[in-house]
């Protein structure tokens, strides 16, 4: 399964601008993995729990992650990228 269409949110963008040029080059580095296959086990790929039930999250690297949903097999929409505060 390949993920074919990413569509971010205005929230996501506008988390995405303030990080760090370092996490953004890693950032663009698990995407291209992710968009291979969204369930490689480099990124911890999982679904959410409680509020966030029909969410999704990968992991960039040990702090950051993106917030995801998938809208079908190969779409889907990034609605938040940082640390676990994204998950409140």
């Amino acid at each position: 399964m390949a993920i074919s269409k990413i569509y971010p949110t205005n929230h996501f963008v506008k988390s995405y601008k303030m990080l760090s040029e370092n996490i953004k080059t890693v950032a663009k580095k698990r995407e291209i993995v992710f968009v291979n296959n969204p369930f490689d086990k480099r990124l911890k790929t999982h679904k959410l729990k409680g509020k966030l039930k029909d969410y999704w999250s990968y992991s960039i690297n040990y702090q950051y992650r993106i917030l995801f949903r998938f809208l079908d097999k190969e779409t889907v929409i990034y609605h938040d990228i940082g640390t676990h505060e994204i998950y409140k």
